[in-house]
């Protein structure tokens, strides 16, 4: 089976996680995974920006045509979106979305990595390694969330 993209599973102190993958699962690149690195930017006294950046791959081989950037967060700030970023490995954007964040703390955001023009041609749209920035707005402290 050929697979996409490497999985980079981020915890952090406030237990939240990220991935970027087309399936559910982990998958390795090199025959290792890579570690995500996340930063936290102060917004307000009780708020911060959760900046992660994972590698995901996409080999040239790839058959499947979704990929998918999910995870679940423990202390968000409600009414606020995650925005992802993909860039290529020269750093050039790639690809912006935002998606929702259900009230259970998860997101997903699903694209295509892959198409069929109307001659029947196969086209991969990602291919070879990206950097994706995932970020969130958190509470800083679990006393300051609100229910």
């Amino acid at each position: 089976m050929v697979l996409i993209a490497i999985i980079a599973i981020a915890a952090t102190s406030s237990i939240t996680s990220a991935a970027a993958h087309p399936h559910a699962g982990t998958a390795q690149v090199d025959s290792h995974s890579h570690e995500p690195i996340t930063e936290l930017i102060p917004l307000t006294a009780t708020t911060a920006l959760e900046k992660t950046t994972i590698l995901m791959h996409a080999s040239k081989d790839n058959t499947l045509p979704w990929g998918f950037v999910e995870g679940k967060i423990a202390n968000f700030v409600p009414q606020n979106p995650v925005i992802i970023q993909i860039y290529d490995e020269n750093g050039e954007a790639f690809h912006f979305a935002q998606t929702d964040v259900n009230e259970d703390g998860t997101y997903e955001y699903k694209f295509r990595v892959r198409n069929v023009d109307s001659e029947g041609n196969i086209i991969n749209i990602f291919e070879g390694d990206y950097f994706v920035n995932i970020f969130k707005v958190v509470y800083l402290y679990s006393d300051s969330i609100q229910v």
